[in-house]
């Protein structure tokens, strides 16, 4: 059926008052703007103001937050009266008062949602103008239209249907669920919403598809009358659905139909209960249906779903997105079969992950199958019992955690993606029983939590993609944990420690070979999240190994150059990481620099002590710790250093000394904290200009960054502040006198460079990203050699075109030539290698901008006058060259 045009929502909006949009029913009306008060600010600003329903406080605070972008930006490149709305957006969601929608604001100042977005994140220019707390908002309201826009594309291009069924499947899911933005559950809602519409229309405005679908004869009805309904409140009724048009639909969307049918039953029958539709053979009143979903929507305060159907601008995707979402990749297929593949769009990519995963485990049950039986007779203690009892009660905190959080009737979703990790769970178990000697591993229950976690943050990440809350950040900002599913939230319900988690990872990526190239990278980030943060948190067992490692001394040698320069290469088994050895004065070193003066003594003394095993899972882990700190500096170093290429190995020592020794800097921090500021020591001690806020500013370029890292950094207990005032008063004062060391004639021995090699989740013939690049990529040859007779046209030329450059110097020239390219950076200008710094960072100490104050005064004050000693050499030297 078209759709019958529908006036724009902007006149149909009710007029807001002021305050008519407050969640809380009891908050008083604010006073209307007085203009009066406001003859200091211009006059167009004030009438944007006064239109959106503004305070005079909210008013107030906009105009100065305009006022400071206004002095920090160079040059005013966008359109005043969209940056003042952009203000007065970001100063509504800072004093959490409710004065107007986000579509409001957007059609106030004529802007679509993605570029008021990018135009949000662009007022931050002084890296502190946009809060943690805003920066969260404009996050979550940013999937949420991702997602709205992918359902609304999908729902456009399948059929036509009338404007009431797109927003009573709008309505749905906002009383349905609490977090929105879950693309599955969204998807279902929206072919359950269909169904109901579908079966309602006459059979002349269908395709033949579904016209054949609907059944002649409806399920019978399941509810009770209602002088019976009281005699089955304990078995909640069925609503009346169709199922063959339910499973026609599923079908045709490649979509599971035990969960659309489990959400129709749930979540989309009570919805249709509240509305009293049911058991309705007829259409929802269209203007009882617009009405409901007004209120919800002035009531969320940020998008107008309907304006999709209106073609309205300010919820237009981008025509670049439009078309990258629709272009398929159509390689080795003759032009006549181009068109047959559909395009990979965001709904299209989840239900084949979603079906590739549980077609994986089709053969798998829902009990230990009778070779892991077998497993668990064989054990000394049979683990079988635990097992079931263990699932039983994690099954049930799972579920109820999972309803908190996606929506009041999603526990039963719950269930489904639990048996699905309980699948995924036996299966690897099997797996990896294979290669394991040590069967005492299964009466561990640490060792199954983490296996069971596992299972279920691969899941969680099929359904919902691989998105992470603030990269293991729980302090600040406005998305609450409670309904956000992202890891690291399974290591939250389950209480378990992320160090524990990490050590089945590799192990469960080596066990299960059909996972997707997608999945493998999400468990990878969850690793590199626990190395980077989560493990660090107070309370992590990391730390009580680590304490054992000080207290018993160096008991035995540390690890040489050679070998920590060689691949990352183990056959550590999951027995192996977590049946090491953890009682008290066990030898748990990791892996480290060369030994110190001091540690050789120590070494030499206690030679004549007994030797204990080492703990394997804090070796690995801190294997894998040097090496991803080290890719992480390497790459900041491409971005700052280029000039300065020997100091790249000097902060590396700096950086690996404070992981080693000083661990307890990385409490409850972020390891790029560290890094950030050990290479700023290193470059104020060897008297090259690098500012703290050039680091920042190619810091926020590299990927996988958060701007809480550098913002919101913890100084003593419960105290939080920039990264200036944590290098100043924490990080400069415990580690002064080795930093020193690096200005003097006899510095330290330099740490060997960890090897970074191919990582072992990744794919051999997968391309490399070159760091710092956007679109140059390195593709590892196939083999040693190429044999004309099996080369591609395309390989033999380029082949031909390396051949005739000649020597191999001149493909280092390119390279040389491809790693000096300019670099572009958020708000700034190149100038050399180096990343303009910005104007001012508001951040720093009393007003300063670099972390040499009076706190820093007293520490490098010999470096100072080395510094003077050398510019007063110079200058003689430049005054006699004149005379010359």
């Amino acid at each position: 059926m078209p759709p019958k045009k529908r006036n724009s929502a902007a006149t149909q909006m009710k007029e807001l008052k002021p305050g008519a949009e407050s969640s809380s029913p009891d908050k008083k009306e604010s006073p209307e703007l007085s203009v009066k008060k406001h003859r200091d600010k211009d006059a167009e600003f004030v009438t944007l103001s006064k239109s959106l329903h503004v305070t005079d406080l909210v008013c107030d605070g906009a105009w100065k937050l305009w006022k400071t972008v206004q002095e920090s930006m160079d040059e005013v490149t966008d359109s005043q009266k969209r940056l003042w709305g952009t203000c007065l957006f970001v100063t509504v969601i800072e004093m959490d008062v409710a004065c107007f929608t986000l579509t409001q604001v957007l059609k106030a100042v004529s802007l679509n949602v993605k570029e008021f977005m990018g135009l949000a994140r662009k007022l931050d220019v002084n890296l502190d103008t946009i809060s943690t707390k805003v920066n969260s908002a404009l996050t979550r309201l940013e999937k949420k239209y991702d997602v709205m826009l992918a359902l609304y594309q999908r729902f456009e291009k399948e059929r036509e249907t009338m404007r009431t069924c797109w927003t009573m499947f709008l309505l749905a899911k906002g009383r349905a669920l609490q977090m929105e933005d879950d693309l599955v559950i969204s998807f279902q809602l929206l072919l359950c919403t269909l169904e109901l519409f579908i079966k309602r229309c006459s059979p002349d405005v269908l395709q033949p598809l579904y016209k054949s679908s609907i059944s002649k004869v409806q399920s019978p009805p399941t509810r009770t009358s209602r002088r019976n309904q009281s005699k089955a409140k304990f078995r909640p009724p069925e609503p009346e659905v169709d199922v063959q048009l339910l499973e026609t639909l599923c079908k045709e969307n490649e979509c599971n139909a035990e969960e659309v049918k489990n959400v129709y039953q749930t979540s989309f029958s009570a919805f249709l209960d509240s509305l009293d539709l049911s058991r309705s053979p007829d259409f929802p009143q269209a203007n009882d249906i617009d009405q409901q979903y007004e209120e919800h929507y002035l009531k969320s305060r940020d998008i107008d779903g309907r304006l999709f159907f209106d073609g309205d601008e300010t919820v237009l995707a981008p025509k670049v997105e439009i078309s990258q979402v629709e272009r398929t990749p159509k390689k080795n297929l003759p032009d006549e079969d181009a068109g047959l593949i559909p395009p990979q769009t965001p709904i299209r990519a989840a239900m084949t992950s979603i079906q590739l995963l549980r077609g994986d485990l089709t053969s798998s049950g829902d009990h230990p199958s009778a070779v892991l039986a077998t497993y668990f007779k064989n054990c000394t203690v049979d683990p079988t019992q635990d097992v079931l009892k263990r699932l039983e009660t994690l099954g049930q905190l799972f579920s109820q955690r999972f309803g908190q959080a996606v929506g009041p009737r999603c526990v039963v979703y719950g269930r489904q993606r639990f048996a699905l990790g309980v699948r995924l769970y036996y299966k690897v178990m099997e797996a990896m029983l294979k290669s394991v000697s040590n069967f005492k591993l299964l009466n561990d229950s640490t060792f199954h939590k983490s296996l069971l976690a596992c299972a279920l943050e691969v899941v969680m990440s099929t359904y919902g993609g691989s998105s992470f809350k603030n990269g293991g950040y729980t302090h600040g900002g406005g998305d609450t944990a409670e309904t956000n599913v992202c890891f690291p939230w399974i290591l939250d319900v389950f209480s378990l420690a992320a160090f524990d988690f990490y050590k089945v990872i590799e192990s469960f990526i080596k066990a299960e070979p059909t996972l997707s190239k997608d999945i493998v990278k999400h468990l990878e980030t969850c690793e590199n999240l626990i190395m980077e943060r989560i493990a660090w948190r107070t309370g992590s067992p990391l730390f009580e190994l680590l304490k054992q490692e000080h207290e018993i001394g160096v008991a035995e040698q540390v690890e040489t150059p050679a070998s920590f320069s060689q691949p990352l290469q183990h056959n550590h088994t999951a027995a192996d990481l977590y049946l090491s050895p953890m009682r008290p004065g066990s030898r748990v070193l990791p892996p480290g620099s060369p030994a110190t003066p001091s540690s050789q003594t120590s070494s030499q003394a206690a030679s004549q002590t007994p030797r204990h095993p080492k703990s394997n899972s804090l070796s690995l882990f801190y294997k894998k710790l040097y090496r991803l700190a080290y890719t992480r500096l390497k790459m900041l170093c491409s971005y700052l250093l280029t000039a300065h290429p020997e100091l790249e190995p000097i902060i590396w020592t700096l950086f690996q000394h404070t992981l080693q020794h000083e661990y307890e800097l990385m409490r409850d921090r972020h390891l790029d904290q560290l890094m950030m500021s050990a290479m700023y020591a290193i470059c104020k001690v060897k008297c090259v200009d690098l500012r703290f806020k050039t680091i920042v500013t190619a810091y926020k370029n590299m990927p996988n960054t958060s701007q809480e890292t550098f913002k919101h950094v913890l100084i003593t207990e419960g105290h939080y502040d920039s990264i200036i005032i944590f290098y100043n008063q924490v990080f400069m004062q415990k580690l002064k006198t080795n930093i020193l060391q690096y200005a003097s004639t006899r510095p330290p021995t330099l740490s060997p460079i960890p090897q970074i090699p191919c990582s072992p989740y990744k794919f051999p013939n997968s391309p490399l990203r070159v760091p710092g690049s956007n679109n140059v990529y390195i593709s590892p040859l196939k083999s040693p050699r190429m044999s004309p007779g099996i080369m591609t046209p395309r390989s033999r030329m380029l082949v031909s075109i390396g051949e005739s450059f000649g020597p191999s110097n001149r493909f280092q020239k390119i390279n040389q030539m491809v790693n000096s390219s300019d670099r572009s950076f958020k708000r700034a200008l190149d100038l050399g290698s180096t990343p303009k710094p910005l104007k001012r960072l508001r951040f720093d100490v009393d007003g300063q901008d670099e972390a040499d104050g009076r706190l820093y005064n007293d520490f490098f004050f010999c470096v100072g006058s080395t510094r003077s000693r050398m510019q007063e050499q110079k200058m003689k030297e430049d005054a006699e060259s004149r005379k010359e």
